[in-house]
């Protein structure tokens, strides 16, 4: 749009100053050019307003929104549990568990010599056998593995997040 123009939609729509308005009117009492323009885009603003506004249907919105929440919902999650991962960790440790139960239950003195109630004893000597130097260097070992990968997976959402 050219100036011309912009001062004569201004001068229509009446949001022009004062003296805006009736340098304008003069523009058009003076000017043939500006007058059949003014007179054209008068015609136009008179068809604009008898116009009637196309409204949406009352369900529109509805229809907007479950076409969006459908087009979400098939989309992929973005990280999948593998439930085969799930039951494996699982398995451990209850695998563990029970044989924990089951060496602490087979260590228990259950012949007392009274009918009084004792505390069962244990036989610490024998589950002290398992934590070798070696046995433990390993623990540690695969806690220390373990750490780093959680901490590289941390740094890594992390970088994807901000990145």
């Amino acid at each position: 749009m050219n100036n011309i123009e912009e001062r004569l939609w201004n001068y229509i729509d009446g949001d022009c100053t004062p003296a805006e308005q009736q340098a304008v009117a003069q523009l058009i009492a003076e000017d043939e050019v500006c007058r059949r323009q003014y007179n054209e885009l008068l015609l136009l603003s008179k068809e604009f307003s008898t116009m009637e506004m196309d409204e949406p249907s009352m369900a529109f919105s509805y229809n907007v929104m479950e076409t969006i929440r459908t087009e979400q919902a098939m989309k992929p999650l973005k990280s999948a549990i593998n439930q085969r991962i799930i039951k494996g960790i699982s398995a451990f440790f209850i695998l563990s568990i029970s044989i924990l139960v089951i060496i602490t239950l087979g260590s228990v003195n259950w012949h007392t010599p009274d009918a009084g109630i004792v505390m069962p004893e244990m036989n610490v000597k024998e589950v002290s056998g398992f934590f070798t130097a070696p046995v433990v260097k390993g623990f540690l070992f695969f806690d220390v593995v373990m750490g780093l990968f959680i901490l590289d997976t941390y740094l890594r959402r992390n970088k994807v997040v901000k990145g």
